[in-house]
């Protein structure tokens, strides 16, 4: 591990980014909490929750403290493709020949808001799966890859609601978490209203860069995970398959499906990060379980028995982490 300077440095500038987005965004300390986490570990959030909540006011809030270019897509059922990720168009060159040019969409930022990811079809969603896990585009036989730190923050509406799509589960598997942002408290709520009323735009200010956070990412690259607490992660995702000899409990009798190896993979590079942003020098168990609730939410399906005794996902998770010792 680094030295004691470098740990508090980084400690020192989480606080500096929560301390600008709070100037936008009133309130949803674990979901501002989750997000610095993620992108400093390099994957990607999905977030959910109903109209004007704050998630999009939170994402271009974000994409100012850190001095990011930042780029948003609206989601809708008629989006292509290559809406998203851009398309080759014929042009003139100085002689007057025809010559092909890859004209760059959206996607091509180091901050990406799929706004309503759910209200386009399959189709147009299949086209982030290459760029979510790889951060390349491949459009005809060419390849190009993205600048780092690249970020998609997904939003998308609860599924009950008309007109919506469920997003494909290779999707969902590219998420490193699923957030749910709520309704705020009646005390938030009269804030948020004072605060727009001054203004609607955001005031955050920048107070890191993309070099910045390549190099926080490095630093928790380096922070130690014990074999103890990297069992004891293995093991959780182990418990969430019923097919399997280590299957809990819990989920012979609440799941259909568990969680892929991609969620062990977020687990421990998630909790080097939260460690640092603690102030801590070393992975614990209690990192895991704190994450344990967004790394499975979109990666284990409960089955009938869950649902007959109205149990969320989130309560089947909770029932896990008491049964894996």
């Amino acid at each position: 591990m680094e030295n004691a300077e470098q740990v508090k440095m980084f400690s020192e500038s989480i606080a500096k980014i929560k301390e600008q987005i709070h100037k936008d965004v009133v309130g949803q300390e674990d979901i501002i909490d989750s997000i610095i986490v993620a992108i400093i570990s390099g994957g990607n959030v999905l977030l959910e929750g109903v109209p004007g909540v704050g998630k999009t006011r939170t994402v271009r809030s974000l994409s100012k403290v850190l001095s990011l270019p930042f780029s948003r897509i609206q989601f809708t059922p008629d989006l292509m493709p290559s809406d998203v990720t851009g398309t080759n168009v014929i042009e003139k060159d100085e002689n007057g020949n025809m010559k092909t040019k890859f004209e760059k969409g959206p996607i091509f930022a180091n901050l990406v808001l799929a706004d309503e990811i759910n209200r386009a079809t399959p189709k147009t969603q299949s086209a982030m799966l290459e760029v979510m896990q790889e951060h390349k585009v491949t459009v005809g036989h060419e390849t190009y890859k993205l600048e780092e730190p690249f970020f998609v923050l997904a939003t998308e509406n609860p599924i009950e609601q008309d007109g919506t799509y469920p997003l494909p589960e290779a999707q969902m598997d590219r998420f490193m978490f699923k957030l749910l942002m709520t309704f705020p408290k009646l005390e938030e709520l009269s804030e948020i209203v004072n605060m727009t009323q001054i203004t609607m735009d955001e005031t955050a200010e920048s107070v890191v860069d993309g070099e910045t956070i390549l190099a926080m990412r490095e630093l928790a690259k380096s922070v130690p995970c014990i074999p103890e607490v990297m069992e004891y992660a293995m093991k959780l995702v182990a418990a969430t398959h019923p097919e399997i000899p280590e299957a809990s409990d819990t989920a012979k009798k609440y799941i259909k499906y568990g969680a892929s190896p991609r969620a062990g993979q977020a687990l421990i590079t998630a909790a080097k990060v939260r460690a640092l942003v603690y102030g801590n020098y070393n992975v614990s168990k209690a990192d895991i379980q704190a994450l344990a609730y967004p790394v499975f939410r979109h990666r284990v399906k409960i089955g009938f028995n869950a649902i007959s005794e109205h149990l969320t996902v989130d309560d089947v998770i909770g029932l896990l982490l008491k049964e894996v010792k």
